[in-house]
């Protein structure tokens, strides 16, 4: 790529109808031999869905959520890092190869396409970020990328409904199958059932017509292909005050590109919380990334993958996390497990049994148990009937997982939106890395959770109820 001159994949606005003209003289028998999507329909709605919410995330909105409230919550201030510039380079990351990810789905799919810009969009993508490509009229929250966003969010909720559609079809046409094997003769329920099943098929014919199930696969990548583009130039938008190496919108020249492309955020993101687990000093200010300038290569990312191993495994800011944190020990998932376990019980109005407190005993590693039983020993001098204490205690609790279990909540969003269903069509932003616990200082976050634990069995013990511990 070295020795490129600033260059334009896109065609401008002239070429644009002249291709339009051309386009529209095309015969009715030509137009008929454009590949269609078909089967490929769910899984492409699937990468747009997560291409409109990669979008919707950068909005002025969000990107002020993330800025004002996000990265100043309390959980995360105490327990992962102070450091704005650190939290925000963590941020910028995960979007970033969040929107590679995509990226590579779209460089697949334009592989089948006739047009040179997809069938080499490896390529476009690589000198997107290599900072030798001309941006052109390409502006996110303009008319026209509000235009193509919206008509994508059409095609998902049709090709959504399609999905739904034909599950149920299938439903209805084994029962049918059923029907006729026994031999039945037909009567009213059964032409009730059959007109059901003429309605349904004919929902499907509709919903292929209306989704993308018929749509034109070079129509729909370059609508992906675009937005892909728009979103990358939102992140060097939002994102460049913090991480000087992204490419600016003024373009970058290819030598200013050889002076940077050895530094990478990501190994000193694991340097600094290797130093200073559970709180990054604010005289460290992260402001390089790599964004794999030297040239996309997409085979870490399969086609429409979304299998848990595979994400975590070429995820690198999930990797960036030291051993001292919860990620690192592997232990994010399962203490936000424990700490909603906890804030269930301690909203309930009822007594815990005996299996279930040894349950939440039994969660708990060996080093918390210890550390649950030093301090619940230092405790039973209280009276048993101090409702003073069991209202302070409780009052505590409350405010410890009033910051807490947000970042609980997150541990298990972050889980769910990318490893539980493998065709979802949703488009609302999805949670950050850096709101779960994974980043959580691991010494920081147990001592959190045994003083909640330690409290919840006083507030219990005083309140005449039982809860683990005791």
């Amino acid at each position: 790529m070295v020795g490129f001159k600033h260059k334009s994949w896109l065609p401008d606005i002239a070429s644009s109808k002249k291709d339009h003209h051309a386009r529209s003289r095309c015969t009715d028998e030509s137009k008929k031999k454009a590949p269609r999507l078909r089967i490929l329909a769910f899984e492409t709605a699937k990468s747009m869905s997560r291409l409109i919410s990669l979008y919707k995330s950068l909005s002025d909105e969000e990107i002020s959520r993330l800025k004002n409230r996000i990265i100043k919550s309390k959980g995360i201030s105490y327990l992962t890092s102070t450091d704005e510039e650190f939290l925000l380079s963590l941020a910028c990351g995960e979007r970033t190869e969040d929107l590679d990810c995509t990226a590579a789905v779209v460089a697949r799919l334009g592989k089948n396409c006739g047009d040179p810009w997809l069938n080499q969009f490896d390529l476009v993508y690589t000198d997107l970020k290599l900072g030798v490509m001309d941006f052109g009229k390409l502006e996110y929250g303009s008319r026209n990328s509000e235009k193509r966003v919206h008509k994508m969010e059409k095609l998902v909720s049709a090709t959504s409904s399609l999905h739904a559609a034909l599950a149920a079809l299938a439903e209805m046409e084994v029962a049918e199958r059923k029907m006729k094997r026994r031999n039945k003769e037909l009567d009213a329920k059964s032409d009730l059932f059959n007109q059901k099943l003429e309605i349904k098929r004919k929902d499907v014919k509709y919903l292929k017509e209306t989704s993308l199930w018929r749509k034109s696969r070079d129509k729909c990548v370059s609508i992906m292909a675009t937005i892909v583009i728009i979103v990358y130039i939102r992140i060097c938008s939002v994102f460049k005050p913090y991480i000087t190496i992204l490419p600016a919108i003024s373009l970058l020249s290819v030598a200013c590109f050889q002076q940077q492309r050895d530094l990478d955020l990501i190994q000193k993101i694991k340097q600094q919380m290797a130093e200073h687990p559970g709180h990054v000093h604010t005289e460290f200010k992260p402001n390089k990334i790599r964004f794999r300038k030297s040239g996309m290569t997409f085979n870490d990312w399969d086609t429409f993958d979304t299998d848990t191993e595979k994400i975590t495994k070429n995820n690198r800011v999930f990797h960036s996390a030291g051993p001292s944190t919860l990620g690192g020990a592997g232990l994010s998932l399962h203490y936000a497990n424990v700490i909603l376990l906890v804030k269930k019980y301690l909203d309930s109005s009822s007594s815990i049994g005996q299996d279930e407190r040894e349950a939440l005993y039994q969660m708990l590693p060996e080093n918390l148990k210890a550390s649950v039983r030093a301090k619940l020993s230092k405790l039973m001098r209280c009276g048993e009937d101090d409702a003073f204490l069991a209202q302070g205690w409780r009052e505590a609790t409350v405010e410890i997982m009033g910051w807490l279990a947000p970042l609980a909540d997150d541990t298990v969003k972050w889980q769910m939106e990318r490893h539980v269903d493998k065709l979802k069509f949703d488009t609302k932003p999805c949670v950050l890395l850096l709101q779960t616990l994974h980043f959580c200082d691991k010494e920081k976050t147990e001592a959190a959770i045994a003083e909640v634990l330690v409290a919840l069995s006083c507030v219990y013990r005083f309140e005449n109820r039982g809860v683990c511990g005791e």
